[in-house]
């Protein structure tokens, strides 16, 4: 709702969120950090869409239910978890920012513009989160037929 009354916003966050889905980042690990960062933020809205859609992108269900847990599952990667660490740091942003610890761990598994397409994904996300919990956007109904 709030997005439809601004034009020149949404089409920007589009144009943003776009532009991602078009670089080099997969979709699984936007889908991850997208996971993610709706869980931490607590948009409904956004954890349903971005569940349905790392399923139906061949993403195992058990995997992107353990992303609420990535900590203590055996279902992920070292460098997965790098990116789920620093999108932990970023979404949460303290008065310190992202620790040394954690953005060195990202850059011993992804490259520069890796790491700077991982950040934008955060920062479009979090964006996206705080529009739909904000307007309390519910998740989709389920389909009981």
């Amino acid at each position: 709702r709030l997005v439809a009354t601004s034009p020149a916003a949404l089409e920007g966050y589009l144009g943003m969120s776009g532009a991602l889905a078009k670089g080099a980042l997969p979709a699984a690990t936007r889908e991850r950090i997208a996971l993610a960062v709706a869980q931490i933020n607590g948009c409904a809205y956004c954890l349903d869409m971005h569940t349905t859609d790392a399923v139906a992108e061949g993403e195992d269900p058990r995997r992107a239910i353990a992303v609420a847990t990535w900590r203590e599952s055996p279902y992920f990667t070292e460098a997965e978890r790098a990116a789920l660490e620093l999108t932990d740091e970023v979404t949460r942003m303290g008065k310190h920012g992202v620790t040394d610890l954690v953005w060195d761990a990202a850059r011993e598994h992804f490259d520069e513009l890796e790491v700077t397409n991982i950040v934008m994904a955060i920062v479009a996300i979090n964006i996206w989160n705080r529009v739909a919990v904000t307007a309390h956007t519910p998740a989709a109904p389920l389909d009981h037929s």
